[in-house]
């Protein structure tokens, strides 16, 4: 196998990381992809910095000895706390995602963002990796972060609209809409399977960020940029197999794999990828650390 066939790594700490995975697969439709989601241990945004690293390199770990060619760290918590020490036991890229979704705020746009709220997990904000990117990105743009904690429960739930998701939304962000923001960004890949409630708590008038799309982009200005595009017109055997990187594995022309893997009740990730999703994940496979 050619090491343009080899596939991308996303992982998160759950199922919020799909958003990603989703992004990447409308953007690559070519390439091979690998989910990890760290189902046992969810959620890592209450977990202290030390606990983020040390799960984050483990689940990196795995994901590198996969033969990944590029791994996107598909988590805005092990994006704020571990990257560094992600790359720093990494031999191919790594992509995070909050600087992809401060640059679709406030970067290069005819609609530039001045006043953002960032909304995400207690330890990403308690980082302040969006604060100073946004600082970093331009001086002028006003910040607030809010933890929101409870958001993630209710995505691994499924509980991503109704009354339960509203109530909970609107005491977070209820008190804030006086503040007036023109941008929300989704500090956390779970939220955007909120986005609709959180959107209906904020207002019309705030535009709302999340950064799946942008890092997907991100993956494949990375790829492009090292010549590591897999070529779609490169024939293959088709049918399923042992996982990606067995030639059993392998399918038509232009049609990239899938494999997810998860630490926990993969049952559960399948219903809800499905459910929430519409992602059909076919067998998961489960690695526990």
């Amino acid at each position: 196998m050619s090491y343009n066939d080899r596939a991308i790594g996303i992982f998160d700490s759950g199922l919020g990381g799909l958003t990603v995975f989703k992004a990447v697969r409308k953007l690559l439709p070519e390439e091979n992809l690998i989910y990890f989601g760290d189902t046992a241990r969810v959620p890592y945004g209450t977990k202290s910095k030390e606990t983020v690293i040390a799960f984050s390199k483990e689940v990196a770990a795995y994901l590198l000895s996969k033969d990944i060619k590029l791994l996107v760290v598909a988590c805005n918590t092990a994006s704020s706390l571990a990257l560094a020490e992600i790359r720093g036991i990494a031999d191919v890229p790594v992509i995070g995602v909050i600087e992809p979704g401060v640059n679709e705020a406030v970067g290069g746009r005819a609609v530039s963002a001045k006043r953002v709220l960032v909304i995400g997990t207690t330890a990403t904000v308690n980082s302040r990796a969006y604060a100073l990117a946004l600082k970093k990105k331009d001086k002028r743009v006003f910040s607030v972060e809010k933890a929101c904690p409870m958001l993630v429960p209710l995505a691994e739930e499924g509980w991503c609209s109704g009354p339960i998701a509203a109530l909970a939304v609107e005491k977070y962000l209820g008190p804030l809409r006086r503040k007036h923001f023109d941008t929300v960004i989704l500090g956390c890949t779970h939220y955007p399977l909120l986005k609709k409630t959180i959107s209906a708590a904020l207002g019309p008038g705030v535009r709302v960020v999340d950064s799946a799309m942008a890092a997907a982009r991100s993956a494949k200005a990375e790829l492009e940029t090292a010549g590591l595009l897999r070529d779609p017109a490169v024939e293959r055997t088709a049918g399923r197999g042992k996982g990606i990187g067995g030639a059993s594995n392998l399918r038509q022309a232009g049609k990239g794999e899938n494999e997810f893997v998860v630490s926990d009740a993969p049952e559960k990730f399948k219903a809800l990828a499905l459910k929430l999703l519409k992602i059909r994940t076919g067998q998961i496979m489960v690695k526990r650390f």
